[in-house]
Formats: structure tokens, C-alpha cells, sequence
């Protein structure tokens, strides 16, 4: 596939900003206007408004406006109009979708976000080690003005609700004005519930870099604020499933480690079923002819020592080989093992002398069975791991 040189331009844009709007008429033109004007000059960049279908106008507005600064030379300027649906998180996902900057920065169209910022933002991107730059109020330097008492309570119990049930750093997760790069979303399923996408982004982009910067958040001057009871009904939706997706992260990564090292545990125990079972067969019907318990305890002590061996190294990566430690290790492997031991004597013994099951088919059933035991009690007292880990 070949491109002219203006579509290799095109495709080759280091900046998105995406601007979600509804019913913002009286603010969409000067808005345009200075974010136009504030990004670095440097930079190709494209300014891409998603628009629920106002009936205000906005649209048509944004559309116009384009046009003219499309023939004048401007900044590139598109417009999506969704008719068939709304929600402030899924109107800026729809502008990420179509946006093609290696950078994204997302912000209002009220105001309430200072286009100025934007070029500290970019900066931010460039020169530090961060995968996301989020404007914020809470840091030091930032505030906010216009906001009465009640909202700025509402807006700390949101922040409290999100850093303390997702588990999320920053101090302003909350914010509608953020910045990061394109990269780190790239594998990422989002379900836009509510109206913060930030929040999902830092949930689900756990390995991005953060870098808070502070601005002074002003409350909008025309037009209406999009916060009512559907807004905070989709905010604790939204939580609620980002902790429920937080939670089957969790329990997936524990869950394949316990698994992990439970199979290396019982690999071993395999290794040690050989072991006893060789030994043991050894001692009672080939080299002499001890009694069968006598010949299973031989069989014992031998694959209790190599398995202690193999699961300090391999099982539990335990790189400690201190004698003092190692000893102390024996010593509560054994004594562990033993609890095992005693129960697969006994179960040998009864399979035997009373079920009188095969002394080969009873040895193995033994064994297996005491190894669960073995793995559960090794785990959590020897090698010193939580359980389920």
C-alpha cells in the first residue's frame, strides 16, 4: 500500500484533542478558537468534537466552523455526531476510536478546563517518564472556583469511593482533563459506563506511568452543568464494575501462581512418588526382605529428602541456602511430611492387612493422597507463603 505525502501527514499526527459536547453553543467557538491557538505550534495536531445530536445547534456550529478552518489552513478540525446515543464516556471514546494522534488529550467544552494547560500537558508527555498526564485539582497548586459547598463534597466522596474500593494513587482520579499515550489503551475493552473514562483507563491500564499536574478548575459561565441523579447512578455502576473487574484480575493472577506452584509441588511429588516407590520396592522384595511398613519408611525418608531439595529450588524459588535456614527448613518439612507419612502408613496398613488391596496399587493411593496435605501444610509453614497465593 502506497500513501501521498498528504495522507502520510495525515496518519502521521502527534496529537488528538477530543472534546465531547451537548447543547454547548454559546461556548463551542471560542473554545475552538483558543484551544486552536494553544497548541504548540510544533505540533500536527487534530481537534475531533463528538456531539450527542444537540438541538441547540452545537453541531451545526462545529461543522461550519471547520469548514472555514479547514479552507483558511487551520487546525484540522472534525465532527462526529452521534444520534442514537449519549453518555460523556462513551462520546469520548468514539473520538478516541477516530482519532489518530500518537498523543490524546481529552477536556470539556465549558470552560472548566483551561485550554492553556494543554501545552504543559504535552510537555509533561515529552520530558518525563509518564504514560499519562492528568490535570488536577487536588495537588498542590490546583483549586477550583465556582463550586458551592455541596458539589465539592460530592466530587471528594467520588474521589474517596474510587482511590479507596479500585485501589487507584493519584489525587485527582476523578478528572475530566488528562493526557496520555495512545499505546497504553491499545489492548484495552472498554465499557464507558458514567461519566469519568479516566477512571477506567487507570484501572485497567495498570502499568501506565501517572504524573499529576496542577490546574485551577472553574465552574462553566454559560450553558448547564451535566451533573443529576443518572450522572451519580452511572459513577457507582461504573465503580462497581471496575472493582468487580479489579477483584477477577486478582483472583485470576493468584489463582494461576497457586496453580503454578501447586503443579510444580506435585511434579515433585511425582518425582518423589518414583523415588519412594523404588526405594521401597527395593527394600521389600529385591534386596532383602523386610517387612513391607519397614521398607515403605526407607521409601519415605528418601523422597521426603529429595522433594524437600527439589521444592525449596524450583517450587517455592527459595535462593536462601544458609545452613542455618536450610536446616530449619529440613526440619519443618520432615516434620510436616511426617503428619503425611503417618497418614499414608495407616492408609497403607489398612488397604493391605484389611481391604487387602495390592501392596503396589495401596502405595501409590497412599501417596497421592497424603501429598495434598504435604503441598497445603509446606506452603504456608515451611517456605512461609500465604495459601491461596
Amino acid at each position: 500500500m502506497s500513501w501521498t505525502k498528504s495522507e502520510l501527514f495525515t496518519r502521521s499526527r502527534s496529537l488528538s484533542v477530543i472534546i465531547p459536547t451537548y447543547n454547548e453553543s454559546q461556548n463551542i467557538t471560542k473554545m475552538l478558537d483558543i484551544v486552536s491557538s494553544c497548541l504548540p505550534p510544533e505540533t500536527n495536531a487534530e481537534i475531533i468534537v463528538i456531539d450527542d445530536n444537540s438541538p441547540d445547534g452545537t453541531g451545526e456550529i462545529t461543522e461550519e466552523y471547520a469548514r472555514k478552518s479547514r479552507d483558511s489552513g487551520g487546525c484540522e478540525i472534525k465532527l462526529i455526531t452521534r444520534k442514537d446515543q449519549r453518555g460523556l464516556s462513551s462520546a469520548i471514546l468514539a473520538g478516541i476510536r477516530a482519532s489518530i494522534g500518537e498523543s490524546v488529550v481529552v477536556m470539556d467544552s465549558d470552560f472548566s478546563h483551561p485550554p492553556e494547560t494543554i501545552a504543559k500537558m504535552i510537555e509533561e508527555l515529552k520530558r518525563s517518564d509518564c504514560d499519562i498526564v492528568v490535570a488536577s485539582r487536588y495537588v498542590e497548586g490546583g483549586s477550583i472556583t465556582g463550586w458551592p459547598f455541596k458539589r465539592k463534597l460530592i466530587s471528594k466522596g467520588a474521589t474517596k469511593i474510587a482511590q479507596r474500593s479500585l485501589g487507584i494513587k493519584i489525587k485527582d482520579p476523578m478528572s475530566g482533563f488528562f493526557a496520555f499515550r495512545r499505546h497504553i489503551i491499545r489492548n484495552i475493552k472498554f465499557d464507558a459506563i458514567g461519566y469519568k473514562i479516566l477512571l477506567e483507563i487507570l484501572v485497567k491500564a495498570k502499568e501506565a506511568r501517572v504524573k499529576e499536574i496542577p490546574y485551577n478548575f472553574t465552574d462553566r459561565k454559560s450553558g448547564e452543568s451535566k451533573l443529576d441523579r443518572s450522572v451519580i447512578s452511572d459513577y457507582i455502576k461504573s465503580v462497581w464494575k471496575l472493582y468487580r473487574y479489579g477483584k477477577s484480575i486478582i483472583e485470576r493472577r493468584t489463582s494461576v501462581h497457586f496453580l503454578s506452584k501447586a503443579g510444580r509441588f506435585y511434579t515433585v511429588g511425582a518425582s518423589g512418588l518414583l523415588v519412594n516407590y523404588i526405594v521401597s520396592f527395593l527394600f521389600g522384595a529385591v534386596l532383602s526382605n523386610l517387612w513391607y511398613i519397614y521398607a515403605t519408611m526407607i521409601g519415605i525418608l528418601f523422597s521426603m529428602t529429595s522433594n524437600f531439595i527439589l521444592n525449596k529450588i524450583w517450587t517455592f524459588e527459595d535462593r536462601d541456602t544458609s545452613l542455618k535456614r536450610t536446616l530449619l527448613q529440613y526440619g519443618s518439612f520432615l516434620a510436616f511430611s511426617g503428619v503425611g507419612a503417618m497418614f499414608q502408613l495407616g492408609m497403607v496398613y489398612v488397604l493391605v492387612g484389611t481391604e487387602h488391596m495390592s501392596y503396589a496399587l495401596a502405595l501409590f493411593v497412599s501417596v497421592a493422597v497424603a501429598s495434598i496435605g504435604n503441598f497445603i501444610l509446606n506452603k504456608r509453614w515451611t517456605f512461609k507463603e500465604k495459601i491461596w497465593s
